[in-house]
């Protein structure tokens, strides 16, 4: 399975020119600034699968730490979820009853921080204008920083779906399919619908029939 990691970097490379530009991302409405992204197993084929198990509450997932926590925005996607895989033919079942799915849903919040340095363009800056242009012939330029510290919060909601039915004696359950959800206003229940429904129309190999 691979993993997809694009955000930060493109956040980075917007903060890097928002000092010299307008933001290009100002006036993006909450559904355009997110982004889906889906992965699975392709060796699977998840019509072998009928039942499935979904965890009554969230793991919040916070720079590296994680706890329980079932809020109005949690349930709202807890039942998205459930309703999609009802959609798509499977059957919910009770975690004793040995179902052959079992599907998490996860908040990640992650905050980064550090320090970009381009000493290489304050060194050559005092080429850009000739002091004398500003009335002050015979003066050079210098600047008494080289660095921008940032710090970046990001937000995601994740979907893990969990091979029970070939679990093994020991080690570790393998997960077949995830879905990942980044952008603005994402922890919000009168979206929860959608947004869950745009994973599945991007796994159309998603069903037990």
């Amino acid at each position: 399975m691979k993993t997809s990691t694009t955000l930060t970097a493109i956040v980075a490379t917007l903060l890097l020119v928002s000092g010299c530009s307008k933001d290009p991302v100002a006036n993006l409405s909450d559904e355009e600034s997110r982004i889906y992204i889906t992965d699975h197993d392709s060796t699977i084929s998840f019509s072998n699968y009928q039942t499935f198990y979904i965890s009554d509450s969230v793991a919040v997932i916070k720079n590296g730490k994680s706890k329980m926590q079932r809020t109005e925005s949690d349930v709202a996607y807890i039942d998205a979820v459930k309703n999609q895989m009802i959609l798509h033919g499977y059957e919910p079942v009770e975690k004793d009853q040995n179902p052959d799915l079992g599907i998490t849903v996860n908040r990640i919040i992650s905050t980064t921080s550090g320090v970009i340095s381009y000493p290489t363009y304050w060194d050559s800056y005092d080429s850009y204008w000739d002091p004398y242009f500003w009335g002050y012939p015979g003066y050079g330029y210098y600047l008494p920083y080289v660095y921008s510290v940032y710090s970046i919060t990001e937000g995601a909601v994740s979907v893990d779906m969990i091979d029970l039915k070939n679990a093994p004696q020991t080690g570790e359950l393998k997960v077949i399919w995830t879905g990942l959800i980044r952008g603005n206003n994402i922890y919000n229940e009168q979206v929860a619908d959608s947004q869950v429904k745009a994973l599945f129309d991007q796994s159309p190999y998603l069903k037990s029939f």
